[in-house]
């Protein structure tokens, strides 16, 4: 990824397309679990909390999906 001397980024398809994913998994975290676990509680410390607890869930996604990544990568040479 470099800098043209226009200022414009000279950016792959590949760094566009993983830019746009993580943009997409940004929003549908924020609408499909933020928003609702705020919206079912009244104050407003406990809409923070909610929405804090939720990373909890989102490290736990992350966890298991780098654990099935670990193991397809370290038994890729077994099966393949």
């Amino acid at each position: 990824m470099g800098v043209s001397a226009m200022g414009n980024l000279d950016l792959s398809s590949t760094e566009i397309v993983i830019a746009i994913a993580g943009a997409l998994v940004l929003v549908c975290f924020v609408v499909l679990m933020v928003l609702p676990a705020a919206r079912c509680y009244g104050r407003v410390w406990e809409k923070l909390a909610a929405s804090v607890l939720t990373l909890y869930v989102l490290a736990t996604l992350l966890g298991i999906g780098a654990a099935i990544g670990l193991a397809i990568v370290w038994t890729y040479d077994t099966y393949a």
